[in-house]
């Protein structure tokens, strides 16, 4: 039983052996915050991006280099314009061609509205007087015309009667003489001739009067019935074509009207993405490939088209003009604890590697208190450069600052502390040589060392592993 205890407390001597006996005293306690910031102007910079209203494509001709110190007026970036300088002839012509449509249109209805009266008034009027001739044909024309060729018809008869009574006269008046003389002879041929004549006007009369009757009158009652029917069809046509007319001229014009309204406005788009072909640098200054905003330099996407012969995509930023007049300022993006440790106005310092001998004063500006999409916190910080070193726009620099100061304070070691359901506890040395855990308060904690508001006193001996 003995040697069965002995190497059960075998493992726990040498545990105590092995133990760091630390004795509590009070002593500087400091936690610095060290992360990485990059060197972006604080304000006044120019996101370069094309923002057209209807061209779609944009072919670099010329770019500015990366980096490059620029003067007011130089060029930045300058697209290839010959096919929306063709687009815009052609659309500049149908402007043109549309203004002189719209006044021929807006011509065309004044003329149809003005005329429109007088041509309704004048297809009635036609309708009437068919109207009227055909019934006049009808109840008068047609029976004195029937008279009359009738008429005309006795007439030739009686004259052929006549004629042939009187050569019949002659004859008989000439026969008694038992010699008819020369002169005699004379009258007689030249009655005959007039029998003849009156026999062939006879016949022809009778022509007249047969085709007046069969053809010529019923042909001209047809005529003038159909006249009247025609001159009625087209009265009413007219009285719904005219208002339909004038109703479809409005349409078109307010559709020329439309027309015009956009071929205009695609003009304008046109001109305005014109002026987006060369982008010229605003004042002095640098210009950078990628955009800068929202704390952050981000030109990988940008390199993918910025080159001759490169197609930026519309409203998306692809590049930055940094004025002259620009300050420098760091902007940093951190994590969840060191955002935590941050306080308002905290100072600081700047390195950048490579020049560890420059320490540039930071100070704080502000800190956001809520996570970007990103899950990272943004703080902006301001700079002291030094006049003689000033470093370039998206450089890193280390920023250190001290964010907890305590100049006396009880530490230990992170690793003596032990968490238990009772809480935070370190094992304490007793004056009898033996140890026992004791809850203890936890402060800050920087690095391997934590701070301890209670639960330790100057003077006692802790163990360590």
């Amino acid at each position: 039983m003995i040697r069965l205890t002995a190497l059960y407390l075998a493992p726990a001597l040498i545990a105590a052996a092995h133990a760091a006996e630390i004795t509590v005293e009070p002593r500087p306690f400091t936690v610095e915050i060290t992360f990485t910031a990059t060197a972006l102007p604080d304000k006044g910079c120019g996101l370069l991006q094309l923002e057209p209203k209807s061209w779609p494509d944009f072919e670099i001709l010329e770019l500015a280099a990366h980096g490059r110190r620029v003067a007011k007026g130089d060029t930045l970036v300058r697209c290839d314009p010959e096919a929306i300088d063709r687009k815009l002839v052609d659309t500049r012509r149908g402007v043109a061609a549309a203004i002189l449509s719209l006044a021929q249109a807006e011509l065309d209805l004044k003329h149809l509205q003005e005329t429109a009266p007088h041509t309704l008034a004048a297809l009635g009027r036609a309708a009437e007087i068919a109207a009227e001739e055909n019934a006049y044909f009808v109840k008068t024309r047609l029976k004195a015309t029937e008279e009359a060729v009738a008429q005309a018809l006795e007439r030739k008869k009686q004259m052929l009667s006549n004629q042939q009574e009187e050569l019949k006269q002659l004859a008989k008046m000439y026969a008694a003489d038992d010699l008819t003389e020369s002169t005699e002879e004379i009258i007689l041929t030249r009655q005959k001739d007039d029998v003849i004549a009156a026999e062939f006007a006879l016949r022809i009369e009778a022509l007249e009067h047969k085709r007046a009757i069969e053809v010529t009158l019923p042909r001209e009652a047809l005529t003038l019935a159909n006249s009247e029917r025609d001159s009625a069809l087209k009265l009413r046509k007219a009285q719904q074509d005219i208002p339909r007319s004038i109703a479809l001229h409005k349409l078109e014009l307010e559709t020329l009207k439309t027309a015009h309204l956009r071929e205009k406005e695609t003009l304008a788009n046109l001109e305005a993405d014109r002026a987006l072909f060369e982008i010229k640098a605003p004042a002095d200054g640098w210009f950078y490939h990628g955009p800068i905003e929202n704390g952050r330099w981000s030109p990988a996407e940008a390199l993918k088209f910025l080159f001759k012969g490169g197609r930026p995509p519309a409203s998306r930023p692809f590049a930055t003009f940094v004025p002259a007049v620009a300050k420098l300022a760091w902007v940093a993006f951190l994590d969840e604890a060191t955002a935590r440790s941050l306080k308002p106005e905290l100072t600081g310092t700047a390195t950048l590697a490579g020049r560890e001998d420059i320490e540039i004063p930071v100070k704080l500006i502000q800190a956001a208190a809520s996570p970007g999409p990103d899950g990272t916190y943004r703080a902006d910080l301001s700079a002291t450069f030094p006049k003689d070193f000033t470093p370039a726009t998206g450089a890193t620099a280390q920023i250190r600052m001290i964010s907890y100061h305590q100049p006396a304070a009880i530490s230990i070691p992170s690793k003596a502390l032990a968490y238990d359901p009772k809480g935070w506890t370190v094992e304490v040395k007793l004056a009898d040589g033996k140890s026992e855990r004791r809850p203890v308060k936890r402060g800050r904690v920087s690095k391997d060392d934590t701070e301890i508001l209670s639960g330790l006193e100057v003077g006692q001996v802790i163990l360590a592993p």
